[in-house]
């Protein structure tokens, strides 16, 4: 993989999930960053909402979005996924993502680039400075509330719904907590019943209240010899 980055001539597309990066993983990325993005390499990247929370990765944005790269988030969970000049993409191996399979073939490729593509079209561009949680809890708050209030409503659990919001599992249980308060649910399984009624009456989950979005996320997170940010990969 590192070899494919170092090898890079017009354009690399990434996508992070689970959330913050590790602030280590950040730093050792951003010289080589740099140095591709100063040889006219195209560098676009794919974060979750949560990231927005997250002082190094807010200061890791800031840098290279001067440097000239495209960062944007989802609040929806995708798979990691590296492409580089269209040619060869790497995605995960196994379920943990602790180590990554390489593709060449064109159609695969192709495929996995417009797979991309479309996310990167509804993602929402990350601010160019670091901006207070408030702020961002106001921005992208409600994207974030709704793919919540979904996953609940289709039985996901806790564990299951924090992965793939990119939140630590404490800050999850506080949220669902206070939608239980908002719906007047008494457990899980009635709030999931009450959303998904209010889902068939509206046909949408919305909510727009964003004062009570608790956002703390997992920084302790460590990814070991999986795919890392561009230009750090092992």
């Amino acid at each position: 993989m590192q070899h494919a980055l170092d090898n890079a001539t017009t354009e690399i597309l990434t996508a992070q999930p689970d959330g913050p990066r590790p602030s280590a993983v950040l730093t050792a990325a951003l010289n080589a960053v740099r140095r591709q993005l100063a040889s006219g390499i195209s560098m676009r990247t794919l974060y979750q909402h949560s990231t927005r929370f997250d002082e190094p990765t807010k200061e890791y944005v800031r840098a290279v979005t001067g440097y000239g790269a495209q960062v944007r988030t989802l609040a929806e969970f995708f798979d990691r996924l590296i492409i580089v000049d269209r040619q060869t993409a790497f995605i995960p191996a196994n379920a943990d993502r602790t180590s990554a399979a390489v593709v060449t073939e064109p159609a695969v490729v192709n495929f996995l680039a417009d797979i991309f593509e479309r996310a990167w079209d509804r993602a929402e561009p990350y601010p160019f400075l670091p901006v207070r949680a408030a702020d961002a809890a106001t921005e992208i708050g409600p994207a974030i509330r709704d793919a919540v209030c979904k996953l609940l409503v289709e039985g996901r659990s806790d564990r299951e719904i924090a992965r793939r919001l990119g939140f630590s599992l404490r800050s999850l249980q506080s949220h669902v907590a206070r939608l239980k308060e908002e719906y007047g649910a008494e457990h899980r399984l009635q709030l999931g019943y009450l959303m998904g009624v209010k889902d068939t009456k509206e046909g949408i989950v919305t909510g727009t209240d964003t004062a009570h979005l608790d956002v703390a996320p997992d920084d302790a997170r460590d990814i070991q010899g999986d795919l890392t940010e561009p230009g750090s990969a092992s």
